[in-house]
């Protein structure tokens, strides 16, 4: 065990695990052998000692009673929560010899691992677990859930996911954050844009929703759902109309703007105005202050990737820095996300060389429900860890009818007995990042930071690494790969030749510093990976998979005919279902509501603080509603992924579609629609 472990008292580095852009460093203040006070680490060089609640009180979530310490083993139905306390040994076996027994019979492909970030260490989530399942054979997961479609947009355009370094946007003088809610998802970007916006920077924001993001911007813009594209697209005419665009950087740095010149012209003020709700005045507004003021920076956020339309959204976003040369200017351009800066040697951590067939089926991770009830050959076994699927994917309902099967052996590794535990077969407990040894690299800022273990496992816990250590032995899987210890794959990790940014970080360096910056250079200063090295405002490559080669606005899939867009957002206390299971953060949101529009609200007879139900064909939930004009008519939104309660229904999404987004895979979240009513007899009203 590390140092840390050995030492009751003091204050020890630390590093924030949450699947979030900002990566905080943190402090981490022990007595006599228990966490007392997590605080932000001055020293980081971008967090600076700034942590939002959601980590600040991370010790009821480490010390939380209904935190689970040892395995169990289910004695009742699936779902009925009847287990009972079981040694490891005993779990062990149990897993293995009935995999054993589904590969002789079924085939290993028979067995799907189903995880996603719930902590963002690269060992934990990327090493050891996908060593031991490409060594069996299992089928292997799309990890589509998040960010995909607007990956694969973004990588036409640029060649990856690549933007300017988020230090540098304390020089722009316009912030457009599009698609964001910063203030609750990217705080430090708010921190930044802050310290620009006291020598005169702009705040622009563009959502579906006037959240906290919203109300902290100079402007805010409310746009319809899925419509994205077409403001941009009307955006790039008008800065073609009036000479706004930068020519020769335009000449010299892309491709296809002459064919982007006469495309956009069909996406006048007027046409964009009708598809969007953005009233026409307010796009010539948008368009000249980002075309006349420099430097200009966007931050696109996930939301708008979420839609049937995701990827060309993203695609088509991304190029209105080009055409006003921003990414030539310091704090000029955009960040979708930074993450292939910073990309470590994946091969040497996952180990695909141990995949014998090489043909292994793919299962994308939003079609859980679709692979656990319709798939054929099927499958008989889950094993779900960093995730809780069963409030997390969409069609929330197909998913749980999946997991009822008592044909399927499921196995959950969690801190908590979670909603999808509750259908397991075998639960194990799981560490917290506060008891590992792992590497972070941001997908936002350019930093590498290392978590060593700063207190005991809780109970009998074990990490990721551990468990599936333990599982390779019980398989007789004997190779090396399975003995290297977690210093040792951090050390291959981030032994990526390939990747000079990378270059003078080691294991041994973080150890001593704690985080280090790559090298990364300026984004121009070399070819991009596109086809072409430039950026491209045509993509050949696009119109070779057949896309549009060209931004193209296209309109959402029709999702039924009932009469609201629904959008279950993220809330401000929990990340995805992430602390939905604690007391404190529980109370610090205090209910899950219905933001709707006072003209629809008083149509339908409903009243700020009224229970309503919200339905479509998939499944209903009962939330409170907030009425009031933070979303236009037709649009409703929801926050948060609350854990189930006895008698509630709260699911969002049961609501959400499980259609594939235009590209990468992605998920549709935002792209379905619901009808909402009163509940009748209910008086309940809001905590205020």
């Amino acid at each position: 065990m590390p140092a840390y472990t050995t030492q009751p008292t003091g204050i020890f580095p630390s590093v924030c695990p949450l699947d979030c852009p900002d990566q905080c460093g943190l402090l981490v203040h022990k007595q006599d052998g228990t966490i007392t006070k997590i605080e932000g680490d001055l020293a980081h060089p971008i967090t600076q000692g700034a942590i939002c609640n959601k980590v600040r009180n991370m010790p009821e979530r480490i010390y939380d009673p209904n935190r689970l310490q040892y395995p169990l083993k289910r004695i009742g139905k699936k779902g009925e929560n009847q287990f009972e306390r079981i040694s490891w040994e005993e779990a062990i076996e149990t897993i293995t010899s009935n995999w054993k027994k589904l590969i002789s019979t079924q085939g290993p492909e028979s067995i799907l691992p189903y995880h996603f970030y719930g902590n963002m260490g690269r060992v934990g989530t990327e090493g050891m677990n996908l060593r031991f399942f490409n060594r069996m054979g299992a089928s292997r997961l799309e990890l589509t859930i998040c960010q995909a479609a607007g990956t694969e947009g973004y990588g036409y355009t640029m060649g990856g996911s690549f933007g300017i370094d988020p230090e540098d946007t304390i020089h722009s003088k316009l912030f457009i954050m599009w698609g964001i809610n910063a203030v609750s998802t990217n705080m430090h970007q708010v921190v930044l844009a802050e310290k620009a916006r006291k020598n005169g920077a702009k705040i622009v924001v563009i959502d579906v929703h006037k959240n906290q993001t919203g109300r902290w911007a100079d402007w805010f813009i409310p746009i319809l759902p899925g419509t994205d594209t077409a403001l941009a697209l009307g955006m790039m005419h008008i800065l073609f109309a009036e000479k706004m665009v930068d020519e020769a950087f335009l000449r010299e740095y892309t491709v296809g703007f002459e064919e982007l010149r006469e495309h956009v012209r069909q996406y006048d003020p007027h046409t964009v105005s009708a598809i969007t709700g953005v009233p026409v005045d307010d796009i010539y507004r948008l368009t000249r202050m980002y075309g006349q003021t420099s430097p200009s920076f966007i931050r696109i956020g996930n939301g708008p990737q979420h839609h049937d339309n995701g990827g060309m959204c993203i695609r088509t976003i991304s190029c209105l820095p080009a055409l006003t040369g921003q990414w030539q200017v310091k704090g000029g351009g955009a960040i979708k996300g930074n993450g292939e800066y910073l990309y470590h040697n994946g091969s040497a951590l996952a180990r695909p060389d141990l995949l014998q067939n090489k043909e292994t089926r793919e299962i994308n991770m939003n079609l859980l429900g679709e692979a656990l009830l319709e798939l054929n050959p099927p499958v008989h076994s889950l094993y779900v860890y960093n995730s809780n699927p069963a409030v997390v994917a969409p069609h929330a309902n197909k998913v749980r009818s999946g997991l009822e099967r008592e044909d399927l052996f499921t196995v959950v590794h969690d801190l908590f007995l979670t909603e999808t535990a509750m259908y397991a077969d075998i639960v194990l407990p799981a560490t917290s990042s506060l008891e590992n040894t792992d590497f972070y690299r941001s997908y936002w800022h350019h930093y590498v930071q290392i978590q060593e273990p700063v207190i005991e496992p809780y109970g009998e816990s074990k990490s990721n690494v551990e468990v599936f250590r333990l599982l390779a032995q019980a398989m007789g899987y004997e190779e090396q790969a399975f003995r290297d210890t977690e210093a040792e794959m951090i050390r291959q990790a981030l032994d990526h030749p390939n990747n000079p940014v990378l270059e003078g970080i080691t294991y041994e360096g973080l150890v001593e510093k704690q985080f280090m910056k790559g090298n990364v250079k300026p984004l121009l200063s070399e070819k991009l990976r596109t086809p072409s090295g430039k950026i491209e405002l045509y993509s050949a490559l696009m119109e070779s998979r057949g896309y549009p080669p060209l931004p193209t606005y296209i309109p959402l899939v029709e999702d039924g005919d009932l009469p609201f867009l629904f959008i279950p957002a993220p809330n401000h206390n929990f990340l995805n279902s992430t602390f939905s299971h604690n007391e404190k953060h529980v109370r610090m949101e205090k209910v899950p509501r219905l933001h709707m529009n006072v003209a629809d609200a008083s149509a339908l007879g409903i009243a700020d603080g009224d229970m309503v139900r919200v339905w479509n064909e998939r499944g209903e939930c009962e939330l409170v509603a907030a009425v009031g004009e933070n979303v236009l008519p037709g649009v409703v939104v929801s926050q948060g992924l609350w854990a189930d309660v006895p008698g509630g229904k709260r699911l969002v999404n049961a609501l959400t579609p499980d259609r594939i987004a235009d590209m990468g895979g992605g998920a549709t979240f935002f792209s379905g629609r619901v009808n909402v009513g009163t509940i009748p007899n209910t008086a309940e009203k809001a905590n205020k």
